[in-house]
């Protein structure tokens, strides 16, 4: 006679497994040795193995003999574990499509056509100007979906006559056929011909949407953009989408923000960039100018002596936090700006600023490029 083996063993879960991973072992494994799916010559015994060890641990009777005297413990439940009651229904509707009965008290998979389900979710391309994703907006959406028919109500059927119990599968949705394997009646859970699962069938289809129940619709929606957003952000809106089956729930509205480019302006998450070109007298003597930001005009300081590439900041005219407070900033990158044509006096006076700067050059350490790469963190 052969050594039984230790039912933790054969599902491959620890002694101090909870319910919920002896379920998980036992679907896992009920699945892999199914004799109508595994190919293994193994397929059956295993398969009994598998449901004989779930029987006596998913019982806290068994299982409690069973921890404490091992296969002998189990004699007082009246011989070889009785797994004909296991629920398995869910495992073969995902195999096979069937529902499972043990001699006749096994049950379906139940209506899965005709039950309540979600409606779709619908996908909105908005276009914000630079302006708008920075301070948010107040939008107004204008679009299509599916709406119940004003005619009927939904109700697919001609004012005056109503739906019928489809005479197929008695409002069910389904229609089943029995037959016998080695674990006992196996019923095959098939969608009706007759109704297409929906349990009813309508002899005076709806003029108006054609018996669909639904009718497409113009929808204006407002809604609020916050400050912050960026191109790729999303905004749900909840119960917008497209309507629910069998009274279940609207699907929602996912608006998909893109933002236009500035004229001037780049972004760097809260930070606002601007590149800046200022003369080679502003550079050496400084200066005092008004720059563009996303509030107006600002007055920014240039100190004497200003390398090209350096960056000036001006404290909180970046964009507002998404989801906090404050605001980041505005870099200003200094580009120098040499004329390509000079007027006689400009040539005459850069021709005395240079004989008395001299004619020795000296290379750098560092470039623009580099040094830009150093402030923005690059």
């Amino acid at each position: 006679m052969a050594t039984q083996r230790d039912y933790y063993e054969v599902l491959g879960v620890p002694k101090g497994a909870n319910p919920d991973e002896l379920k998980s072992a036992f679907r896992n494994l009920a699945r892999q040795y199914h004799p109508d799916v595994s190919q293994a010559p193994d397929a059956e015994e295993r398969f009994k193995e598998i449901n004989e060890a779930y029987a006596v641990l998913s019982d806290a009777d068994k299982r409690a003999a069973y921890d404490r005297y091992g296969h002998a413990g189990l004699n007082g439940f009246g011989g070889a574990p009785d797994f004909t009651n296991i629920d398995l229904t869910d495992i073969f509707e995902e195999l096979f499509g069937f529902g499972f009965g043990m001699g006749g008290r096994g049950r379906g998979g139940g209506r899965r056509q005709n039950r309540p389900r979600r409606g779709p979710n619908l996908q909105y391309m908005l276009d914000l100007t630079f302006e708008e994703a920075v301070f948010g907006v107040e939008k107004t959406l204008e679009f299509q979906r599916d709406e119940p028919c004003s005619r009927c109500s939904g109700s697919r059927a001609e004012p005056g006559s109503s739906p019928k119990t489809c005479a197929t599968c008695g409002g069910q949705g389904e229609v089943r056929t029995a037959r016998q394997t080695l674990l006992g009646s196996m019923v095959q859970v098939t969608t009706c011909p007759a109704c297409h699962g929906e349990g009813q069938t309508i002899d005076q289809p709806c003029k108006q949407c054609q018996g669909r129940g639904l009718e497409r619709k113009h929808v204006s929606k407002t809604v609020d953009v916050p400050a912050g957003v960026d191109g790729g952000t999303q905004i749900r809106v909840s119960g917008e989408g497209q309507p629910g089956a069998n009274g279940g729930p609207a699907g929602d509205l996912y608006i998909v923000l893109r933002v236009q480019a500035h004229k001037y302006f780049k972004r760097r998450e809260t930070d606002i960039l601007l590149d800046l070109d200022i003369n080679i007298a502003q550079a050496a003597l400084g200066a005092e100018v008004e720059v563009p930001t996303v509030d107006g005009l600002e007055s920014l300081k240039i100190p004497a002596g200003i390398q090209p590439g350096q960056v000036l900041t001006l404290r909180g005219k970046g964009v507002p936090r998404l989801r906090s407070n404050g605001r980041g900033d505005q870099l200003v990158i200094v580009n120098v700006a040499v004329p390509k044509k000079l007027t006689a006096d400009q040539r005459e006076l850069l021709e005395q600023l240079a004989a008395s700067m001299g004619s020795e050059v000296s290379p750098t350490q560092e470039g623009i490029l580099d040094k830009l790469k150093d402030f923005l963190g690059g």
